[in-house]
C-alpha cells in the first residue's frame, strides 16, 4: 500500500481546514499571509503542510515576545498563518488560529506551564500495553486529559497476542472508562484493528498518546501498510518501552484520515482541568452526592457516602484514591499561581519599603 502524499497541490480540506479555520484565517489572509498546518515539531522549528509544498517555519521575533507561555506556541496540527519563506530560507509564523481542540499536560518538572501535546484533534487513541507495563491509574489519568481535550476519546489496548487474559482486562478498563469505547489489539498480528479503521475518516485527527513501549508507531505502521515510522522492543525485564518517536508527527493515511504519533510520555501532569475530572469519576460524583456534607472530601468526615461504598465493596479503593490523589494534584496546581503571585506582590512591596526607609 502506498503511503498518501500531502506534496502537489492537495486542498486544505484534506488536511483539516474547515470554516472555522477559514473564517479566523481572513485578516491574515488580506495581509498576503499563507496558512498550512504543521505536522512536525522540533525545538524552535517546525514542518508546516501548505496546498502547495512542504515548508520548514520558525515563528516570528514579535511572536515569541507576546506569547505569555508555552502553550501558545505552536504544536503539531496546529493551523497557523505564516510569510512564505523567501527562496532557500525558512518561513516565518505570525500566528496560531484558534483551537478547536487541544491534548494539554503540565510541563514535566517543577515548572507550572503549560504543553500542548497535539492540537485540533477529532478522537483520541489512549494506547495502553497489555502486557507487564499495564496500569489502570494512569489509563485514568489520560482519561481525564483526554476528556478535557474537546476531542472523542477512545482506549487502545495492544499487545493482545501476549496477554492471557484479554477479556479479563477489557472488562477491568470498562469499569473506569465510564462508556469509552474500548478495543483489544494486536498491531503485529495485526488484530482488532479493523475497529480502529471506523475512527479514520477523510479529512478528521486522529492522536496516539501513551507511554513509551505501548506500541503507538507499530499501530501507525500497520494503519499505513508500511514500517514508515520507527519502533523498538521493550525491556524484557519489566515491558517498559525505550524512546522511538522522538518528535510529535502528522501522517496523512492512504485513505485520508490524518494520524499524530507522539513520544511516550512517562510524566503526565494534570493542567487545567474543567470537566474532565468529573467525566471519568461520574461514579465517584455520583455516590458523593449521597455524602452528609456537600463539600465531602471522601477521607475521615462522617456521613461520607463514598467510604461507605468502598467498605460495602461498591467501589473499588483503588478508584477512590486515584480520583482523591487527581483532585489533589489539581487543587495545587491551582493554588500554585496564585501563591507565586501573591509572593510577587509580597517582594515588591518589600523592596518599595526598603527604598523608602531612612537610613539610620
Amino acid at each position: 500500500m502506498k503511503r498518501f502524499s500531502p506534496l502537489g497541490g492537495v486542498p486544505l480540506t484534506a488536511l483539516g481546514w474547515n470554516e472555522h479555520f477559514a473564517r479566523a484565517f481572513e485578516p491574515f489572509a488580506a495581509d498576503g499571509l499563507l496558512a498550512g498546518r504543521v505536522v512536525l515539531e522540533h525545538t524552535h522549528l517546525y514542518r508546516v503542510l501548505t496546498e502547495s509544498a512542504e515548508t520548514l517555519a520558525r515563528v516570528s521575533g514579535r511572536f515569541r515576545h507576546h506569547a505569555e507561555g508555552r502553550g501558545e506556541f505552536p504544536a503539531v496540527g496546529d493551523w497557523v498563518a505564516m510569510v512564505p519563506r523567501p527562496q532557500g530560507g525558512r518561513a516565518t509564523i505570525r500566528a496560531v488560529l484558534p483551537r478547536l481542540s487541544r491534548f494539554a499536560r503540565k510541563v514535566a518538572g517543577s515548572r507550572t506551564e503549560e504543553q500542548v501535546v497535539a492540537a485540533n484533534l477529532d478522537t483520541v487513541f489512549l494506547v495502553a500495553g497489555l502486557d507487564g507495563d499495564f496500569n489502570l491509574r494512569r489509563l485514568e489519568r489520560y482519561l481525564v486529559l483526554a476528556r478535557e481535550s474537546g476531542a472523542v476519546p477512545v482506549v487502545v489496548l495492544n499487545k493482545a497476542d501476549v496477554c492471557p487474559d484479554v477479556a479479563t482486562r477489557v472488562r477491568d478498563v470498562e469499569a473506569i472508562a465510564l462508556g469509552t469505547p474500548v478495543f483489544a489489539v494486536s498491531a503485529r498480528t495485526p488484530q482488532g484493528l479493523d475497529a480502529l479503521r471506523t475512527f479514520l475518516r477523510r479529512g478528521e485527527t486522529v492522536a496516539l498518546l501513551g507511554s513509551s513501549g505501548v506500541g503507538k508507531s507499530t499501530i501507525i505502521n500497520a494503519l499505513l501498510g508500511e514500517a514508515l515510522l520507527r519502533t523498538r522492543e521493550v525491556r524484557d525485564h519489566d515491558s517498559r518501552g525505550r524512546h522511538t518517536s522522538s518528535a510529535r508527527q502528522l501522517v496523512v493515511l492512504p485513505g485520508g484520515a490524518l494520524v499524530i504519533d507522539t513520544p511516550g510520555m512517562r510524566e503526565l501532569q494534570l493542567w487545567e482541568i474543567g470537566e474532565g475530572l468529573h467525566e471519568t469519576f461520574d461514579d465517584v460524583d455520583s455516590i458523593g452526592a449521597t455524602c452528609r456534607f456537600r463539600d465531602c472530601q471522601h477521607r475521615s468526615e462522617p456521613g461520607c457516602a463514598v467510604r461507605a461504598a468502598v467498605e460495602a465493596g461498591r467501589l473499588a479503593a483503588a478508584r477512590l484514591g486515584s480520583y482523591v490523589k487527581l483532585r489533589d494534584e489539581l487543587e495545587r496546581l491551582t493554588e500554585r499561581p496564585e501563591r507565586k503571585r501573591q509572593e510577587k506582590i509580597v517582594g515588591r512591596a518589600l523592596k518599595a519599603h526598603l527604598r523608602t526607609k531612612p537610613r539610620r
